[in-house]
């Protein structure tokens, strides 16, 4: 049987706003709406991977268990993704949200991994033909509202070096990756959320600043794009001198250990998700939010502070 435009129309526009994703890491304003990309930027170390984790946990959990009941897409290019670990969280969730007509464990867990679809790329050119085999699922699946990417900037290195000395050749596969990403946003209206890892900059006046270092590099149609920008950074964090002088009340041998603390700078602009609706309001300058949270990484996911 074949599908009318209306009927299209009316599958597509069911998709699932992502706006209450996590509040407790955007702006008041909310989070990234229909269509909209948010970029988790920071070095290695800093709990990007995790908080993926923890959106996808939230995505793909039940609403009787605190989370969306949405299919989710993680694209993995740095073969990191850690199914081990997804799954203890996912599990560590569902226990702590378990009600007596709750069904069995397995079958709700494996109800939460069906709604996950996992690709692997080892380049950009295997990330622009997975966009492309996107847009079928997007089309046959209304129920899928989140596209994952870890990490955007993986092939960053690969690509300057096949490109020459060409600056062009070098951001070409990228900017053709972000052209259709951005094609896929206007017609499926999918959120999108993608790490990138920050790099070392030359400076021939000392060592770069925080803001140098947190500066954008991938090329503009990506930039272009990016609507919400996660800063991530962390820190070790003294123990706490309350528990130090119970331990050594108890007679504890043991060494007071720091604890590693994740924060988030948030950046939104506040007129990203009127930019559709008509051209004036599009034209209109957009003002930023920001909004910064910290979160401890636990056996059972993100903790936050």
């Amino acid at each position: 049987m074949t599908e009318s435009g209306a009927q299209l129309f009316a599958r597509l526009e069911a998709r699932r706003c992502l706006k209450d994703i996590e509040p407790r890491l955007f702006p008041e304003d909310g989070g990234p709406n229909h269509g909209e990309v948010v970029e988790l930027y920071g070095a290695e170390g800093t709990g990007k991977t995790e908080m993926l984790y923890h959106l996808l946990c939230r995505c793909v959990l039940p609403v009787a268990s605190g989370g969306l009941e949405v299919d989710v897409v993680f694209v993995d290019t740095d073969y990191s993704l850690d199914m081990l670990r997804l799954v203890s969280i996912l599990d560590n969730r569902l226990n702590s949200a378990r009600s007596p007509s709750a069904g069995s464990d397995e079958a709700v867990l494996r109800s939460c991994l069906s709604r996950l679809l996992v690709v692997h790329c080892s380049s950009s050119a295997q990330l622009l033909l997975t966009l492309h085999f996107l847009e079928t699922t997007l089309s046959s699946r209304p129920g899928l509202a989140l596209l994952l990417i870890d990490s955007i900037s993986a092939f960053y290195w690969l690509d300057r070096s096949e490109g020459g000395a060409s600056f062009s050749r070098q951001e070409e596969r990228l900017s053709k990756c972000a052209e259709l990403l951005g094609r896929l946003l206007r017609d499926y209206r999918i959120t999108v959320f993608a790490t990138c890892h920050a790099i070392r900059r030359r400076s021939h006046s000392g060592p770069p600043s925080s803001s140098e270092s947190d500066r954008p590099f991938l090329c503009r149609p990506w930039q272009r794009l990016v609507t919400h920008r996660l800063v991530c950074s962390s820190r070790q964090e003294a123990p706490n001198n309350n528990n130090n002088n119970m331990a050594a009340a108890a007679g504890s041998s043991e060494e007071p250990r720091t604890r590693q603390v994740f924060t988030v700078h948030a950046t939104a602009a506040a007129s990203s998700s009127t930019t559709s609706s008509s051209t004036a309001t599009s034209s209109s300058p957009r003002t930023k939010t920001y909004r910064s949270s910290s979160f401890y990484v636990t056996d059972g996911g993100v903790e936050f502070i």
